[in-house]
């Protein structure tokens, strides 16, 4: 098997995107009975991979009944449209609020432009690719989906994202559950398993609706997860406290540090501080200062994630007093 591929069982290949580094950006290819279906696509740089691991399944770009991503983020969805283009049978399946992004991507693009900055956006991403209206499927809280009989559940879980749904595939009593149960480290696995923070990227981070997601993907009693950063994991249960734990003490620290804009340093060292005293406290792998930078990127996302949030809680009490 190729080296970006790993077999997760169940007919279901976990591709190694390539995104920023090795093991951090996951698609996944869903087979059965000789037909396809893509979870997540990476970026446009991920397509000639996807493709690949549809060739090592004996299979052509004919036999991909179903393109899904989780939500529009641009590490999800971001090479669905150029993916697509090589998929004649394929339709794309998006939450009803990302569908209008995939068939005119313009704004999607702006907002990464605005988090990134132009240069990093055109190095990472390059030109989003739209997707003709007539190709996408925008499925409800609770519809079903087939593939050649194996049944795809789409549920809304908003709290990372307002456009993001999971995916129950009961086949493998699993969900793919794009950034909604958080990102999964394989550099600090441990002892105790894999290591995971949740992600407030911004601009639509809600902590209660994602407490209420992480809770209702439970409900199903998984056997495993499939996580887009990174890969399959049946650590169910340990996965879901240590990410409940961390975004309600993420709140607090938002709430406590000072106000100073969306890109606060305060809360960025605060995030840090609570990162590292939950790596700390899972068995710590590596030396803080690695640890430190491989988790840089993320800290300065989510300290905007959290800077926007709490704007949106001051202007709401505002609101309610006026």
């Amino acid at each position: 098997m190729l080296d970006f591929l790993e077999s997760a069982g169940h007919g279901i290949t976990v591709i190694d995107t390539g995104f920023h580094r090795p093991r951090f950006d996951a698609a996944y290819l869903i087979v059965e009975n000789g037909r396809a279906a893509y979870v997540d696509t990476g970026t446009n740089h991920a397509v000639p991979r996807l493709l690949a691991a549809l060739e090592a399944q004996g299979l052509g770009p004919d036999a991909v009944d179903w393109l899904i991503v989780t939500h529009v983020h641009l590490d999800h969805a971001g090479g669905a449209g150029r993916l697509m283009q090589h998929l004649p049978n394929a339709r794309l399946v998006v939450h009803p609020r990302g569908a209008r992004h995939m068939v005119d991507p313009a704004a999607l693009m702006d907002g990464a432009r605005a988090v990134y900055g132009e240069a990093v956006f055109e190095r990472d991403y390059g030109t989003i690719e739209p997707v003709a209206a007539q190709r996408i499927v925008s499925p409800a809280d609770g519809d079903t989906l087939e593939l050649a009989g194996r049944p795809l559940r789409f549920i809304d879980t908003p709290g990372h994202a307002r456009h993001h749904h999971c995916i129950w595939d009961e086949a493998s009593r699993g969900w793919f559950t794009g950034d909604t149960f958080g990102i999964g480290y394989q550099e600090l696995l441990s002892a105790q398993g894999r290591h995971i923070i949740p992600s407030s990227t911004p601009v639509q981070f809600e902590p209660d609706a994602m407490r209420r997601s992480i809770e209702r993907l439970l409900q199903a009693d998984p056997q495993r997860v499939y996580l887009t950063h990174f890969g399959a994991t049946g650590d169910v249960q340990r996965l879901a406290a240590l990410t409940l734990r961390q975004v309600d003490a993420m709140v607090r620290v938002a709430l406590e540090a000072p106000f100073d804009g969306s890109r606060d340093h305060e809360l960025q060292d605060r995030l840090e501080a609570l990162y590292l005293e939950e790596w700390r406290r899972c068995g710590p792998v590596g030396d803080e200062a690695s640890v430190r930078d491989l988790l840089a990127l993320d800290i300065e996302l989510n300290a905007q994630g959290l800077a926007v949030w709490r704007q949106r809680q001051r202007e709401s009490a505002a609101r309610a007093v006026s």
